[in-house]
């Protein structure tokens, strides 16, 4: 929150540490392994960013606050978004422009683009919220007009 770099910022400079390990990785074990090792590196990353966003929520987690710190991830332009309903239960929106999926491509990562990002979505909300579940169809680093996010809050 306060002081800390915008996620977009953030996310490239990552990538620039990331990129060639990966490739090193690519060039020891291939790239199916290599991308399973990305994969669950960053799953666990996002699942810890989350617990570490819920710590620090006042007066603990709920679909409003999600709402609210949402909002990160667009900071800087780096989201263009449709929202199509929030309430207390849900939070759909689609992404029309995601300056995250353009950064990636511009750095020739596009093809781990969505390990990279669209896949701590999901993920997040392990460690934020167990309440919190998305589901997504399409995302526009796999090439959609649009990211279709459909966040909902359950009873656990």
């Amino acid at each position: 929150m306060d002081g800390e770099l915008p996620i977009l910022q953030r996310r490239k400079i990552e990538a620039e540490v990331i990129a060639p390990i990966y490739e090193e990785m690519v060039a020891a074990v291939g790239e199916e392994a290599a991308r399973a090792i990305l994969t669950r590196a960053i799953e666990r990353a996002a699942i810890a960013a989350g617990a570490s966003f819920a710590e620090r929520t006042v007066g603990g987690t709920s679909m409003a606050t999600f709402q609210e710190l949402s909002k990160l991830w667009s900071l800087d332009g780096a989201l263009e978004v449709d929202v199509i309903e929030a309430s207390e239960t849900a939070f759909h929106f689609n992404v029309t422009r995601c300056r995250y999926a353009e950064t990636y491509r511009e750095m020739g990562l596009g093809a781990i683009g969505g390990i990279l990002s669209c896949n701590r979505d999901g993920v997040f909300c392990q460690g934020y919220d167990a309440r919190l579940r998305l589901e997504r169809t399409q995302t526009l680093m796999q090439g959609a007009s649009c990211c279709d996010f459909r966040y909902t809050y359950v009873d656990a």
